[in-house]
């Protein structure tokens, strides 16, 4: 099975499973692997629900929404979650240092070799210890599943990448001008407002031609999938790190260039595999971030996700809560599954995909 399309028998027959079950099995070594390692590193392992007040707010996510009746409390609309970051957050505020899960994750509007609906994350956070922390945690999960699924290289489709070593690490300002030959700083002289007008200019000049309404992300992001992606990864893993202070997410600014954040993505063999922060602390920015997320999702979508007001109460002392400093990280375990076994589609390394109705 390779490619973006899935052969219209269903996932269960017998030809089918079968072809699979090599990499399930060490797809369920992988797990065991990283339970072990995480043992090791002093983590303590969590579960979290997956039906929450607010799927998460990233503007470009698109969430399943259903409703819960509480009796007495009567109806309710809830989502599931896009991440269990919300949860995880709630826990470090209750005073849990080092947690991690391996949890099911619903993203709707996603379906490819690379995507499913309904997939697996590793998220883990660590209570007053830097975000390049994270660096080192990867690195050993890498390789820690590496070894379980019996290989010394991560593949997809034909690029290599050897976690056992030295990694790449390289800011997101220098791999635009090494890579696309960009000045990324220069088009955002007001850094929490990017001035769209300059990243045209610059994208013009390298042939990437900018599209009507495009936003400055837009066109960061155009840029980075044609001229920079394909090239991280390989022939190790890449560190792109320090992402400007625009695209922070929920990371705070970093402290000694407050233009950029403490935000990291991890790429093998050309292929994005995790999302790490220096975690925001201030309840009040992140009110003011998720609001205008709201705000630009509208613009976008016509509706926006509700916020967690549980979530920002987390991070106020005076209501029993008060989030410490903090990292954390998401990695899709699928993906890393994939890249170890060598697996050309998502669903290959799937014990029961999310199924696609059958033709009558």
């Amino acid at each position: 099975m390779s490619g973006d399309r899935r052969p219209a028998a269903p996932w269960w027959r017998a030809d089918r499973l079968q072809a699979r079950r090599p990499h399930l099995i060490r797809r369920n070594r992988a797990k065991r692997a990283l339970q072990a390692l995480f043992d090791r590193l002093g983590f303590v392992e969590v579960e979290t629900p997956a039906l929450q007040v607010s799927p998460g707010m990233e503007v470009h996510l698109q969430a399943f929404d259903t409703e819960i009746v509480d009796p007495g409390l009567g109806r309710r609309r809830l989502f599931l979650h896009t991440s269990p970051e919300f949860a995880m957050k709630k826990l470090l505020a209750g005073g849990e240092r080092r947690i991690w899960q391996l949890t099911h994750v619903f993203r709707n509007a996603e379906r490819g070799a690379t995507h499913h609906p309904e997939f697996s994350m590793i998220e883990w956070y660590r209570a007053g210890e830097d975000y390049r922390a994270l660096i080192d945690d990867c690195v050993a999960v890498l390789r820690a599943v590496a070894e379980a699924c019996e290989t010394r290289r991560l593949t997809w489709r034909g690029v290599a990448s050897d976690p056992f070593e030295e990694w790449q690490v390289i800011g997101v300002q220098q791999a635009f001008e090494r890579h696309a030959g960009i000045d990324l700083l220069a088009t955002a002289p007001d850094p929490a407002e990017p001035d769209t007008g300059l990243l045209a200019e610059a994208a013009r000049s390298i042939g990437v031609v900018p599209h009507d309404g495009d936003r400055w992300d837009d066109l960061f992001f155009r840029i980075f999938l044609e001229r920079i992606e394909p090239r991280l990864g390989h022939p190790t893993p890449t560190v792109l790190i320090d992402y400007p202070i625009s695209m922070a997410a929920l990371s705070r600014p970093k402290s000694d260039d407050p233009r950029l954040a403490e935000r990291f993505e991890l790429y093998v063999a050309g292929l994005e595999l995790a999302n790490a922060f220096g975690e925001l602390t201030d309840g009040a920015e992140q009110r003011r971030r998720f609001e205008a997320d709201q705000t630009l999702r509208r613009a976008i979508h016509g509706e926006a996700h509700p916020i967690d007001e549980d979530f920002l109460a987390a991070f106020d002392a005076d209501r029993g809560g008060g989030l410490p400093e903090c990292s954390g990280i998401a990695l899709g375990f699928d993906r890393l599954v994939m890249l170890a076994t060598g697996a050309a589609h998502v669903e290959d390394v799937l014990w029961a995909p999310v199924a696609a109705p059958l033709k009558s």
